[in-house]
Parts: C-alpha cells; sequence; structure tokens
C-alpha cells in the first residue's frame, strides 16, 4: 500500500482548499480562493512576504539567529492578519464525493472498508458506553463522536511500530492496532481483566505490545515526551506521533517539547485536534493567531493544516508527514479542524457553553462517518444492506462486551502493590501486611470479600 509522492502531496499541501464552509478554529481567509499572501512550502524555505513594504536591493547583513531576510526603510509594525494565511488541505466535498482534480492516497479497497467499519465501531461504543455511564454502571467515559476521521484517519497511515502518545480520546487509535472491544469494557469497569488492573481512569488506555504509551489525566504532559521518545528513534525507520487538542497548545510543555524536537532533529509529529472547544472554552479565547498552525513557522517546522473530517485528507497527511519524519529526522506539526460534537466527557454539559442548534449543525452536515460513507459509496464499496449489517454486528459485540465486563470480578488486593518492583521492596510488604490486618479487623458489612 502506498499513497501521493512527497513531490506531489508537498504540492497539494499549499493549494487552496476548494469549498469555502468555515471551519472552526482557523482564520476566515484560510479557505478563501482568491490572492493575496504567499503560502510557505511545507518542504521548502518559506516564501517571505513584503507586509506591503519595499525591499531594498542593498545586499543583506549578515544577523545571528536568524534567516537572511532583506533591508527597508519603511517603518511599519506589522498586524497578524499581514502574515500568510494556511490552507485546508482537503480532498473530499462534505458529501463524500472527491473534489474535482483531487489526488486521492492510493489504498485498497479492504483498507477503506475497514477504515469505515472502525469509525461504526466508534460510533456504536459511544452510543452503548455512555449510555451505561447513565445507568451508573460505569464511572465515566469520553466520546469521540465528530472526530472520528482525525482518529481512524491518522491511525491507517502509520507504522504500527510508530509509538503513539495520546492525550485521553484516542481509543480509536489503539483500537486499529489491536486493542479490543473487550479490552475497553474491561478499563471502563476495572476488572480483573482490565490491562491497567483497575489502577488507571477509564479512558486512560495503554499497552506496550501495542506500541502505544498510557495516557495521563494532566494536560500536555506527552508532549514533550513524545519528543523524549522521537530522539531515540531517529534513523530508526519509525517515528512518534503525539496527540493533543488546541486547549493543549497552551500548556507551557507545548512550547518546549516544540522547540526541543526541531532544535534536536526529532522524528515526530505532533497531531493536534483542533475541535472548537477545550472543555468550555472556545477558540476565541484560547488564542488569536490563525489556529496553532501559524505556530509552527517559529520553530522552524514543517505542517499542513487539514480538514479533520476529511478521513482521505487525514490519512493523505498523516502518511506524507511520516515520509517526512523518517527520511530526514525533522518534526511536522498537523493541525486537524474538525468539532467535538461529543460533551467533553460525561462530567460536562455543554450545552452551558454552546448551542444545541450549533452542534446538531455538526453533528447532521459536517459528520465524519456520513463523509466516509459517502466516499465508499463512491467507489461502489458500500451499500445499506453492508450498513446495516454491520452496525448490528458491532452493537451486538459492544454490548457482549459489557455483558462479560460487568459480570467480572474486581482485580485482587495485592495487585495494588505489583507490577511496580520486580520483588516487592520491603516498605510495599509492609503497607500490604497493614492493610490485609485492617481489613481482618474490619470485615466487610454482610460478609462481602474486600
Amino acid at each position: 500500500m502506498s499513497c501521493l509522492s512527497s513531490r506531489r502531496l508537498a504540492a497539494a499541501w499549499i493549494r487552496r482548499a476548494h469549498s469555502t464552509s468555515p471551519l472552526l478554529g482557523a482564520s476566515s481567509r484560510s479557505l478563501s480562493s482568491g490572492g493575496g499572501a504567499q503560502v510557505p512550502d511545507p518542504r521548502g524555505s518559506p516564501v517571505i512576504p513584503s507586509f506591503g513594504l519595499t525591499p531594498e536591493a542593498t545586499p543583506t547583513p549578515a544577523f545571528v539567529g536568524v534567516r537572511p531576510s532583506y533591508i527597508t526603510k519603511d517603518l511599519r509594525v506589522v498586524a497578524p492578519m499581514d502574515h500568510p494565511e494556511w490552507p485546508v488541505f482537503r480532498l473530499l466535498e462534505e458529501t463524500g464525493i472527491p473534489l474535482d482534480g483531487a489526488e486521492l492516497p492510493e489504498g485498497s479497497p479492504e483498507l477503506w472498508e475497514r477504515v469505515y467499519r472502525f469509525m461504526i465501531r466508534l460510533q456504536e461504543m459511544d452510543v452503548v458506553f455512555y449510555g451505561s455511564q447513565r445507568q451508573g454502571r460505569i464511572s465515566f467515559y469520553m466520546t469521540s463522536t465528530g472526530e472520528e476521521a482525525c482518529f481512524i484517519g491518522s491511525a491507517a497511515a502509520l507504522d504500527d511500530k510508530d509509538t503513539v502518545l495520546g492525550q485521553y480520546r484516542e481509543t480509536g487509535i489503539i483500537m486499529w492496532r489491536g486493542f479490543s472491544v473487550q479490552d475497553v469494557a474491561d478499563q471502563l469497569f476495572g476488572n480483573e481483566q482490565a490491562k491497567c488492573r483497575g489502577r488507571s481512569m477509564p479512558m486512560l488506555f495503554g499497552s506496550k505490545d501495542l506500541h502505544f504509551h498510557t495516557m495521563s489525566a494532566p494536560l500536555a504532559t506527552q508532549i514533550p515526551q513524545a519528543s523524549g521518545v522521537a530522539f531515540t528513534l531517529r534513523n530508526t525507520g519509525n517515528c512518534a506521533i503525539c496527540y493533543f487538542g488546541e486547549g493543549a497548545a497552551s500548556e507551557g510543555d507545548f512550547h518546549g517539547a516544540l522547540n526541543f524536537a526541531a532544535t534536536l532533529e526529532c522524528p515526530v509529529i505532533f497531531f493536534i485536534r483542533n475541535n472548537g472547544y477545550a472543555i468550555s472554552t472556545p477558540t476565541e479565547e484560547q488564542y488569536r493567531g490563525d489556529g496553532i498552525i501559524s505556530r509552527a513557522a517559529g520553530y522552524g517546522m514543517h505542517a499542513i493544516r487539514v480538514d479533520g473530517n476529511d478521513v482521505a485528507a487525514v490519512y493523505a497527511a498523516t502518511k506524507a508527514a511520516r515520509e517526512l519524519c523518517v527520511q530526514e529526522n525533522k518534526p511536522v506539526m498537523i493541525e486537524a479542524l474538525t468539532y467535538r460534537v461529543g460533551h467533553h466527557s460525561t462530567s460536562d454539559d455543554s450545552t452551558a457553553y454552546r448551542s444545541s442548534e450549533e452542534i446538531n449543525s455538526w453533528k447532521s452536515e459536517r459528520c465524519p462517518v456520513k463523509r466516509t460513507r459517502g466516499f465508499l459509496e463512491s467507489m461502489d464499496l458500500w451499500n445499506d444492506d453492508m450498513e446495516r449489517q454491520a452496525r448490528r454486528e458491532e452493537r451486538i459485540a459492544v454490548m457482549k462486551a459489557l455483558e462479560t465486563a460487568e459480570a467480572r470480578p474486581k482485580p485482587p488486593l495485592d495487585t495494588l502493590f505489583t507490577d511496580v518492583y520486580a520483588d516487592m521492596p520491603g516498605h510495599l510488604q509492609e503497607q500490604y501486611n497493614e492493610l490485609l490486618a485492617h481489613l481482618e479487623k474490619y470485615p466487610a458489612p454482610g460478609g462481602a470479600k474486600h
């Protein structure tokens, strides 16, 4: 399986998007088709805009710490809107039909069918597990609704040995690599079969075998870790990829991580899911620049902005970014413009800070799953019968995993003290003995086991 050549993709990156539909979090100019500011070539040196100034013909003097520039006698403080705007890379219409002249990434029918099947799986999981939390059967859940193309499209473009560092909503990515619906259900219930043995929050998945670092709740901690991981992957043929939202890009960890990755030339993809809201904070209160992608130039980093609801574009962009990472040992920033249709989590009511009309508009008119189905149907790879069968099979599988996980016992008490040291040290053995003595002195009510 291959994709567009890197040179052809680079040319596609700097083409203007053909649609004029708005995307949250980006400058309104990003989707315009007119002329004006010049767009940086993501593989070459950026084109220096004139900002309306008149460059002098005199030779450029050498300054330490900056690229060769030009001299001007015009005094002007450059405004943010004078900088080049970033285009949005897109391949599919909202209906899933390829844009006129779009060069689609190569992929077998089996690949695209698997991509869509996993998106259906995420949808069915969201319905069942979200409902089970509302019933009090599990404690917490976070949906993927509205962002399915970001997760599955990028996951499909990676090598299985590339290292993934997620934030907390990347369930679809670890599942693409082999984490099963049953594995998810077991962790949600924290039973004895859960990979974490009940010692992690329900949505913070991880797997050493799947090259997926266990996620952690504190925001942005994985970003500098990704730079360090990527440094060890130089010249190995693999890269790291780090997922986070636009809100995490406001953390101090973001700056240090990207600066390290750029200066140390680490093969890492920083995949930013700009979904419009950092919990309840909208993008207009989060930053004033043109999204997050506009910061890439400041770090001397390759970058691409992509329509995060276009699974073909996400796949192609991630594929090209990975190729650059492993071949040149350089970081790449991807900003995927998408929308979080679901609440931030089961602890959130997003209608307190956004309208139901806004949510329903994205859910009905901009749904990435419907768009992907349209893409498959345009290639005669999908039909109504296949849709009904796939959804029925996925719903049954999720319900079965839920019931199985709920019936399984909790992990034994000694797992509170294991899996950190090869042999339990004395201070932990002492704590374990104290726990056993306490439970013997204060047995559970009704004779139930602790």
